[in-house]
């Protein structure tokens, strides 16, 4: 008897060392801007204080900013091919249309959205949770928690622009997306490809006339230094998503995924108040500088102009498109 009970003690003990094991988990968050003074910097902080409130630190998350782990392309490259350096990343959220996903390609549409409550409609609807979870249906090892936004995104000039027209025969700088450089020949510019880390330069010396970015990123990059006309139109929303790998996943128990879940949920709402709070300070900042603010009170002329990219980008998503447009 006294063996039985010595074995069932030692099994006991040897469970409860495993599960002790299995709590004390660190899952490694890659961040591509600074934590300091970023929107998606203050987003992962929230993240990281709640899950280790929550899990009353069992579950850590170490947070690698600044592109220490790479550039977008390269964390998810790594992620998709089963590389474990990274466990969560905060990405653009059309990035993974790149890799199959055709829900992620509408996020990126320009128009799409019509104000920032529109966005967070979707981004809080079941809609969005079908989107977030389309990774999986496609076989990809990664699954999305919860959206985010930068803002929207907006042109400036280096000389002075009044409206649609301004645009026409201009050189605007693009990334290397289908989208963006549709959206701008669209509205009779010249897509222009050149790095961002270059494009401070290329506006200085006329290698390009225009450019777009979210508000934050406009000031955080002097660019009103050489560009200081901004045209508010709004074009597209910064929206990112939140992406943990299934490897990450199935490290954690039933009720930690469920506290992953409910941080990223908190994570999201920050980032909403954030984002809505710093585009009002940054404004009036710009104001302050003597930065040109160009309204756009009728966004019409500008949604024909884009009509075919949108069209040429939906892939067979319309009825989700359609679901997006009636969240208004």
């Amino acid at each position: 008897m006294k063996k039985w009970i010595a074995l069932v003690v030692a099994l006991v003990m040897a469970l409860g060392c495993a599960a002790a094991l299995a709590d004390d988990v660190t899952l490694t968050y890659a961040e591509v801007n600074p934590l300091e003074g970023t929107i998606v910097g203050e987003m992962a902080n929230a993240f990281k204080t709640k899950v280790e409130e929550l899990s009353g630190g069992s579950v850590k998350i170490d947070i690698q900013a600044s592109g220490v782990l790479g550039s977008e392309d390269q964390i998810l490259d790594n992620l998709l091919g089963g590389g474990n350096v990274t466990d969560i990343s905060r990405i653009s959220a059309f990035a993974l249309s790149q890799y199959g996903c055709t829900k992620a390609t509408l996020l990126s549409l320009p128009y799409v959205f019509e104000n920032r409550d529109h966005f967070w409609n979707f981004a809080t609807s079941d809609l969005a949770k079908e989107f977030l979870n389309e990774p999986q249906t496609i076989g990809l090892p990664l699954r999305g928690l919860c959206y985010g936004e930068e803002g929207f995104r907006h042109f400036f000039f280096k000389n002075e622009a009044v409206d649609i027209n301004s645009l026409k025969g201009l050189k605007i700088r693009v990334s290397s997306d289908p989208v963006m450089t549709g959206l701008v020949t669209g509205l009779g510019a010249s897509a222009t490809t050149v790095p961002f880390t270059e494009l401070y330069s290329a506006l200085q010396t006329g290698v390009v006339d225009a450019a777009e970015q979210p508000t934050a990123n406009y000031k955080s990059n002097a660019f009103q230094e050489v560009a200081p006309y901004f045209m508010m139109d709004g074009h597209t929303l910064g929206a990112v998503q939140l992406i943990i790998t299934d490897a990450a996943w199935n490290k954690l128990s039933a009720e930690q995924q469920g506290w992953v879940e409910e941080a990223a949920a908190y994570a999201s709402q920050v980032c909403r108040q954030v984002s809505e709070a710093k585009e009002a300070e940054t404004l009036e900042a710009l104001k302050a500088e003597g930065v040109t603010i160009i309204e756009v009170p009728d966004k019409t002329p500008w949604i024909e102009a884009v009509k075919d990219v949108v069209s040429a980008n939906i892939n067979g998503e319309d009825a989700a498109y359609e679901a997006i447009l009636a969240m208004k």
